[in-house]
């Protein structure tokens, strides 16, 4: 039966998804359940932010000519700044933030966050649900971390900085 242009069951499972999926991180709103006072910090002081915290503005300018929203360029320039990194790389693991866009391919992704792993870094690794294929990669990334991870849906935050194993998704 169709009503709209779509099956009906189609649509309806693919709304069922959708309600399991903001149920299941409507835990971790607003850093309510998040039993780590950093990742708290991170929530409250980083994701719910929408100015820029003062300080340098690089990170956020390379991340708009990347192509990224400006809300989510906003997020991960204030987390630069709360976190007190100095330097990025771009699609390489330099500096003390590394970012995997979504252009970067899954071998070379896979490479950057070994390298950055192996160096303490923390890595960003940008659009963790374009397509089945990444969302498995990070799934994978998630998996074999022996640290903190944060899931916002826009990326996926991997820290090396001697926290327990703990994944979030907000």
């Amino acid at each position: 039966m169709r009503i709209g242009g779509h099956a009906f069951g189609q649509r309806w499972s693919g709304r069922l998804a959708e309600w399991r999926t903001r149920l299941s991180r409507a835990r971790y709103f607003r850093g309510h359940g998040v039993h780590s006072p950093f990742v708290y910090a991170i929530v409250r002081e980083v994701f719910m932010r929408r100015e820029l915290l003062p300080g340098d503005r690089t990170l956020y300018r390379a991340l708009v000519q990347a192509g990224v929203s400006q809300r989510r360029a906003v997020q991960l320039q204030n987390l630069a700044i709360h976190c007190g990194y100095g330097s990025f790389g771009m699609n390489r693991a330099e500096g003390d933030l590394c970012i995997a866009t979504r252009d970067l391919p899954r071998s070379e992704t896979l490479a950057l966050v070994r390298a950055a792993v192996a160096a303490r870094r923390t890595v960003v690794v940008m659009a963790p649900y374009d397509g089945c294929e990444r969302l498995a990669m990070c799934r994978q990334l998630v998996a074999e971390h022996a640290s903190t991870t944060i899931d916002n849906r826009a990326y996926l935050l991997i820290f090396n900085n001697g926290l327990p194993k703990q994944h979030f998704e907000l």
